[in-house]
């Protein structure tokens, strides 16, 4: 039943993706992919929460296997921002290349820490 539920999740994390993207995207006018951005930075801050929670015995391990590999797998993208970055790099803006890829990583995982703690809080 898990595994089931998880592809599901999947399914719901895609499609989360693809709206979200589609609302933010038209709203930020410039090269940097600022819509999967977000995205990988609020799925990282989710998955740490659901950590959290799980760490401290208050989420059941099963729910972090449908959310956060389904769910959170699905919606978070790291693979499309090394694909922007290159993009970046090839249109020679190299300098938001940078900011993409460190950027990406530096909050993403500032994310996940906030995340776990306030998993671990709550």
């Amino acid at each position: 039943m898990t595994v089931l539920l998880m592809i599901l999740a999947g399914a719901a994390g895609a499609a989360a993706r693809f709206i979200l993207d589609s609302l933010v995207r038209p709203k930020f006018l410039t090269p940097l992919p600022v819509s999967t951005m977000i995205i990988n930075v609020s799925g990282s801050f989710l998955l740490g929460l659901l950590t959290g929670g799980v760490l401290m015995d208050r989420v059941p391990a099963e729910l972090q296997t449908i959310l956060g590999t389904g769910f959170l797998g699905a919606y978070t993208t790291f693979s499309t921002a090394n694909v922007e970055t290159v993009r970046l790099i090839q249109a020679k803006q190299g300098g938001l290349a940078l900011i993409n890829a460190l950027g990406t990583l530096v909050l993403s995982v500032a994310a996940a820490l906030a995340g776990l703690m306030t998993g671990r809080i709550l």
